[in-house]
């Protein structure tokens, strides 16, 4: 079930009403009804895989409260194990196994031999990294001592599975959300109105900007030998707004759904396109992942403490990991990497926490030397994305050097229509006049009069339903 699809329209509205006019008495049963209508919302994809996110969820409540039972640490420590066995297990062998199999079938032949891999004919069950990582960080905190185990099983499995969330994060942790779960919750009307708003921003993003970046994109990539340089490079600038419409745009609706329900859940994108290094981008994109790996793997491994060298070593593995994250394909770890050698020079000369507040804060219009910074990153990214959409390493390098050559002054088959244009620059106006608050349309209008306020929701309103043709599913829900 799509969240720009009707279903989405319908599911919803009734799951609201039974949230707020009949189970709002009982914080047990609107808990319940959450989860029931979680399983549901999960069910629609595939009602098979409905099954293993139960198991992965009986698995972390039984282990979690097994490991605070323990007598002794070897015991705890067989609980903990075991729970990260088996759900890394899960993962890897429905993300990673043909991958594994595949390069070694690859590596094998190279010496003379030839093996035919035995591989999985399964699809990926969908948002199985998000909800493994939920399971993940609240098993190695229960370890650590960070908290204590979720005896109520209906809670803990509202905190896996809540559906807004499910199938492509925010990345939540047990210390923020659950709290919320376990507390009566008072329909907040201003709370809702704000859900509302960013639920609206949140499709502007995915079905006018994404959606509509996403067909030249695609008519680009997968014919890019056929265009020229400057070509190729508007269709990465393409695909680079594309990524960020979607999953931004589906993170606005996560948040914006929770909040019909009072709850606020962690957010993940804080205008990332306006950061002035790979540092700050990366504090301002999929920060629920970006701070899953500094809190469970970059500090384990030491962090910065160590010296230059280890902190050089642990930002390479965490970028290399994060791009494994993200798919089994050799051009998702290369893009880890080239974000881990973008980020060097900060790394080095220590200046990765020099921009910290959002760029032109209390200003209309940023410095030449902020305008060119951001430039500068922007562009940088959007050379690495090109490694994320291509379909293999030799179809991105031969992207690439088409863009590094003569051909880059020439412009070739021109599909790029003005009318994205115009949508691409109203996008980025409405994001950089907002770009201090939580999201683009927070504040935005709020003290214009009444109906001026009311026309523009309704003209975003009518955009989206313009060109919300055909429902097309999110970039992140394949991760």
């Amino acid at each position: 079930m799509l969240f720009n699809s009707i279903n989405f329209a319908i599911f919803l509205p009734i799951v609201f009403i039974i949230y707020w006019f009949v189970t709002n008495k009982s914080l047990k049963n609107q808990n319940i009804l959450l989860l029931v209508s979680s399983y549901f919302f999960y069910a629609c994809w595939d009602w098979r895989f409905l099954f293993l996110l139960m198991f992965s969820t009986l698995l972390d409540y039984y282990t979690g409260i097994k490991m605070d039972e323990a007598a002794n640490k070897s015991k705890k420590k067989f609980w903990f194990w075991l729970s990260i066995c088996v759900n890394l297990g899960f993962l890897g062998a429905f993300k990673y196994y043909n991958f594994f199999a595949s390069s070694f079938s690859e590596a094998l032949s190279h010496f003379g031999f030839q093996v035919n891999p035995w591989t999985l004919k399964v699809l990926l069950p969908v948002g199985i990294s998000f909800y493994t990582f939920h399971g993940l960080s609240y098993v190695i905190d229960i370890y650590k001592e960070r908290i204590k185990p979720e005896k109520n099983f209906i809670d803990y499995s509202v905190f896996v599975s809540f559906f807004p969330l499910l199938v492509a994060g925010p990345i939540e942790r047990a210390t923020h959300l659950l709290p919320q779960i376990q507390r009566k919750r008072v329909f907040n009307y201003s709370q809702a109105v704000d859900g509302l708003r960013q639920i609206l921003w949140g499709l502007f993003k995915k079905v006018v900007i994404a959606d509509q970046c996403a067909e030249f994109a695609n008519l680009i990539f997968n014919d890019y030998s056929s265009h020229s340089g400057g070509t190729l490079l508007i269709g990465a600038i393409l695909f680079s707004f594309q990524i960020y419409g979607d999953f931004s745009g589906y993170s606005d609706i996560a948040l914006g759904t929770a909040r019909l329900f009072g709850i606020e859940l962690l957010r993940n994108f804080s205008f990332p396109y306006f950061s002035r290094d790979i540092a700050e981008f990366w504090r301002r994109w999929h920060i629920s992942l970006s701070s899953w790996f500094k809190d469970y793997l970059y500090i384990p491994l030491g962090g910065s403490k160590g010296g230059m060298w280890m902190k050089i070593r642990n930002t390479f593995i965490i970028f290399l990991v994060s791009g494994f994250w993200h798919g089994a394909n050799w051009t998702f770890i290369i893009w880890g990497g080239l974000n881990a050698l973008f980020i060097m020079p900060s790394i080095i000369l220590n200046t990765n926490r020099s921009n910290i507040e959002i760029v032109a804060k209390g200003k209309i219009f940023p410095s030449m030397k902020d305008f060119f910074s951001i430039l500068i990153t922007f562009l940088l990214t959007t050379l690495a994305w090109i490694f994320f959409r291509s379909n293999s390493v030799s179809d991105a390098l031969s992207f690439v050097g088409k863009i590094f050559s003569y051909s880059l002054f020439e412009i070739t088959n021109t599909v790029f229509p003005k009318k994205l244009l115009i949508w691409l620059i109203v996008f980025v106006g409405f994001e950089w006049l907002g770009r201090q608050d939580e999201y683009a349309l927070a504040n935005f209008g709020l003290k214009w009069p009444r109906f001026l306020r009311w026309a523009l929701y309704y003209l975003i309103v009518v955009a989206v339903y313009a060109y919300s043709g055909s429902e097309q599913q999110f970039i992140y829900f394949q991760f």
